[in-house]
């Protein structure tokens, strides 16, 4: 559509219609109080404060703190509220007030150009995929794209930093500029041109806002009367413009025969938007009378018969009706399209919603040939009836933004629509995240419209033979709208509510219950959706109460009959990384630097996030057992800090250097990973078969030095094991050699030398031939059992640290006998006693991270997790804990 070109235009073309300004002068200049003296509040020192709607929608990338490229691991969520934190006590501080609205409408009328929209995000996905595959390193900025559960951490945020949240409930536009009107704001802040055409009191550009290191908060300012003047139009000819230049009531589409009368050849690939739009107002400047639209949507047209002109009439009335004098005939309905079971009449702005329902039928030759869009079906699915007191309550808490936004939708119009995330369409190793958790929508579902209940009742009036009352059980069908490849929102999937296996209570002993059996069976609905309701789960000791939506989000991932997802490194990355130190400190994840990014990581974090937005979502269905300051994404994971966990943990020996040499961390992991497996046949999943050199993927250079890991392997060194650094550095199977994964050395796009990757380190995530896992005894009393050491029998077969390459000169390695008490050794010296250990007792199986196919209990427990590290595990060696001063030094 032309018009979303239409700001760009302006700002470009149009001199002086934009103009850079200081939100935070324009603050101490405002000296005009508002016309609702009453219900004004006071700023500072006594005076009005600049009021500002915001519409979070079209400023995501603003509000998370800019184009930072560690967005494609999955979100920084502390360094997001750090930001917020500084931006609100900024605004708040010179006496600036903010309303801030989130898109939380099914919006039908308008699902053609969210689909576009979503089908074009898809695109950035693919592109920063391939990177990511390719490169190794974060994407560009241009393909920027909102990390998974961005939304939800923002309303979770901006609520905790005491800033004014709503959600839209029917047309997001109409409500964002009636609230403006209604309550007297000063200006409104979004990208997006059809609030230019409602014509606000004042218009500032979202994309644009900066806060400097100056102390200014920049941004720029559409002079709506430079605007007017630049385009030669009246403001009251704005509503004609934007109906002339295409929306999602009167398409671009159907405007084809009207731009090629204006423009000669006109061509929608070629001809540049900026020519439309001049045309456009040159028309209406010459030949239109804004009082008769019959008129000109005769001349637009060619006839007043032709159904277009409906279309051109009611497109716009809709843009009158958010201007100032318009905007009071605008009247939402509160309480959404349902209530009770009855729909609600037509709304005014909904514009022949039977004719929206119908497919979309081609009005152009052109049109026939092109991606129809979605097809929505005109008949409403059947639906039992909603309580009052759960709409209203639904519909207040939802208007707040306290509240999933799926679930207004669901109770309403029966319908929810899910964007697209950050995963592969074509990948086989890991599920696509929105139908993956499609199962515990069908329980919120279930749990909403009281289908228990309504099984129960039926079922007792059948036995009992009472007449008048219904004995069959309604169906629950709620209308998914997906993307996936073979259905990019073409349709909408019909999904069957699917009833927990126990009596679960009403939606309103749920939602409304205040004894303590209401409360109990709050968590057991909530842990029962998310297959979490063990006995484990509900110990502090194992899994404490911030942590409960992680827990639950890693055992629902870990419990799928589909076949194995996670790795077990990659469970152990999660958990690690909700109970690492470093999660809180802003300061030290914004100075981590990864030395490579992934796209299996990428892709993980977002299968994590979207799993975190639909357990909130299953939580705010069961009455929110868990408090929602214990739900804040922050508060367990942080998308940055996990890739760097998990390369570090596809490198380690154990568990105990993947926390820093922290006993206690490696506890706290232990114990929360016994309550996520616990009652679970668990199969971890298999690494990946590693390429023939040579051949197959890209090749990837060696990427830059870390110089994060260097700081970040030091911080744990006092607890850990002595001269961490040297046996990293010196290829004892740590971070120093992990990226040895081969290349090519080109000069003018000439290969002229090439190597093979070094299999002893796990840069490509592959092992080489002839690789077997280290086998674990399960016998000792504690399920650790003890790692048998290289060279005994029945050990784990010996291997080089790598294999000769295609261009290499092949050697034959000869076998020889390794002396225990010679050669190369690492010596061991404690007070009173010294020791040369052979370094066949000290190697460690490179590659692959940790085992993947340990045996698991019954109850769960992994029986062989990781070696023991306690002081009698190495007494036949002569080591001593980490505590005991032991000194190790490599020698020559």
């Amino acid at each position: 559509m032309v018009i979303q070109d239409l700001q760009r235009f302006l700002e470009s073309q149009v001199p002086g219609a934009c103009v850079p300004v200081d939100l935070l002068k324009i603050a101490k200049s405002v000296g005009i109080r508002r016309g609702n003296q009453r219900n004004a509040p006071r700023g500072g020192y006594g005076h009005t404060p600049l009021t500002l709607v915001v519409d979070g929608e079209y400023c995501l990338d603003r509000l998370y703190g800019g184009f930072f490229s560690d967005w494609v691991c999955g979100g920084q969520w502390n360094r997001m509220v750090q930001f917020l934190a500084v931006l609100m006590q900024t605004v708040q501080n010179n006496n600036i007030e903010l309303a801030v609205f989130f898109n939380g409408a099914l919006e039908q009328q308008r699902l053609n150009e969210w689909s576009r929209q979503e089908c074009s995000l898809r695109k950035n996905i693919n592109s920063v995929l391939k990177h990511v595959t390719v490169k190794g390193t974060p994407p560009p900025k241009v393909w920027w794209v909102a990390p998974v559960g961005l939304r939800t951490c923002l309303r979770m945020a901006l609520r905790h930093l005491n800033i004014q949240v709503l959600c839209t409930m029917d047309d997001h536009h109409q409500e964002v500029i009636a609230f403006c009107r209604e309550n007297n704001y000063h200006g409104l802040m979004a990208e997006d041109a059809e609030y230019i055409i409602f014509d606000p009191p004042r218009y500032f550009s979202s994309h644009q806002l900066k806060l400097t290191y100056k102390g200014s908060l920049e941004t720029k300012e559409f002079i709506l009367d430079e605007v007017a003047k630049g385009l030669g139009l009246q403001r009251n000819y704005f509503c004609l413009l934007a109906a002339l230049l295409g929306n999602y009531l009167l398409t671009e589409t159907d405007l084809r025969d009207f731009y090629v009368s204006l423009i000669p050849g006109y061509d929608k690939q070629q001809t540049p938007q900026e020519d439309v739009i001049r045309a456009v107002v040159k028309f209406i400047v010459n030949r239109c009378d804004v009082n008769n639209l019959l008129t000109i949507g005769a001349q637009v047209f060619g006839s007043v018969s032709d159904p277009r002109v409906a279309k051109f009439k009611e497109s716009v009335q809709y843009f009158l009706n958010g201007t100032k004098d318009g905007f009071l005939r605008y009247k939402p309905f509160p309480s959404g399209r349902r209530d009770g079971g009855q729909r609600h009449p037509p709304h005014p702005h909904s514009i022949h919603r039977q004719e929206i329902y119908e497919p979309k039928q081609s009005s152009s030759p052109v049109e026939g040939s092109q991606d129809p869009g979605p097809q929505i079906d005109p008949n409403p699915l059947p639906l039992p009836p909603v309580p009052h007191e759960v709409m209203r309550t639904a519909s207040e808490r939802h208007q707040k933004g306290l509240m999933c936004p799926w679930i207004y939708q669901v109770l309403t119009q029966g319908e929810v629509k899910f964007g697209v995330c950050m995963e592969d369409e074509s990948s086989r190793e890991l599920p696509h995240a929105v139908l993956f958790y499609r199962s515990v929508r069908q329980y919120v579902y279930a749990i909403l419209y009281n289908l228990h209940h309504h099984t129960f009742m039926a079922r007792k009036a059948k036995e009992e033979g009472q007449k008048g009352l219904a004995t069959e059980v309604p169906e629950v069908k709620i209308r998914e709208w997906v993307y996936t490849k073979n259905n990019p929102y073409r349709t909408a999937d019909v999904v069957d509510a699917t009833p927990i296996n126990w009596a679960v209570p009403t939606v309103q002993r749920l939602w409304f219950g205040s004894v303590v059996d209401d409360k109990k069976r709050r968590l057991r609905a909530f842990l029962s959706c998310m297959r979490s309701d063990s006995p484990l789960m509900l110990h502090t000791s194992h899994v404490p109460q911030h942590l409960l939506i992680m827990a639950t989000v890693l055992r629902y991932i870990m419990s799928t009959s589909n076949g194995p997802i996670l790795r077990k490194q990659e469970l152990d990355a999660f958990l690690v990384t909700a109970f690492s130190p470093d999660l809180t400190n802003a300061h030290y994840l914004q100075d981590l630097q990864l030395p490579l990014v992934t796209a299996r990581g990428c892709q993980l974090a977002a299968l994590f996030m979207m799993g975190v937005e639909t357990a909130l979502f299953a939580n705010d269905a069961c009455g929110a057992p868990v408090p929602w300051l214990m739900c804040c994404p922050w508060l367990f994971f942080d998308g940055k800090l996990f890739h760097a966990k998990l390369i570090r943990a596809n490198c380690a020996r154990s568990l105990v250097e993947v926390c820093d040499g922290e006993i206690d961390l490696v506890a706290k992991v232990e114990r929360c990973r016994q309550a996520v497996l616990e009652g679970l046949r668990v199969e971890f999943a298999h690494p990946p078969i590693p390429p023939m050199p040579g051949v197959g993927t890209h090749k990837v250079g060696p990427p830059p030095p870390y110089p994060g890991f260097s700081h970040y392997a030091g911080r744990g060194r006092g607890r850990g094991a002595p001269n961490r650094t040297n046996t990293h550095s010196d290829g004892g199977g740590g971070v120093g050699r992990m990226f040895s994964r081969g290349g090519q050395l080109q000069v003018a796009g000439v290969v002229v030398g090439s190597w093979g990757p070094n299999y002893g380190s796990n840069g490509n995530e592959s092992r080489p031939r002839g690789f077997r896992h280290p086998q674990y005894g399960g016998n000792s009393r504690d399920g650790g059992g003890t790692m048998q050491a290289r060279g005994e029998p029945n050990r784990v077969s010996r291997c080089t640290r790598g294999r000769p390459t295609v261009l290499a000169k092949r050697r034959t390695i000869k076998k020889r006998e390794v002396r225990t008490s010679r050669g190369r050794g690492v010596t061991v010296e404690t007070p009173g006693n010294s020791r040369t250990v052979g370094m066949r007792d000290m190697l460690v199986m490179p590659g692959g991270g940790y085992d993947n196919h340990l045996p698991v209990g019954q109850d769960g427990e992994s029986l062989t997790p990781y070696p023991p590290h306690t002081p009698q595990s190495h007494s036949s060696s002569g080591l001593k804990s980490p505590d005991s001063g032991v000194n190790v030094s490599i020698l020559e």
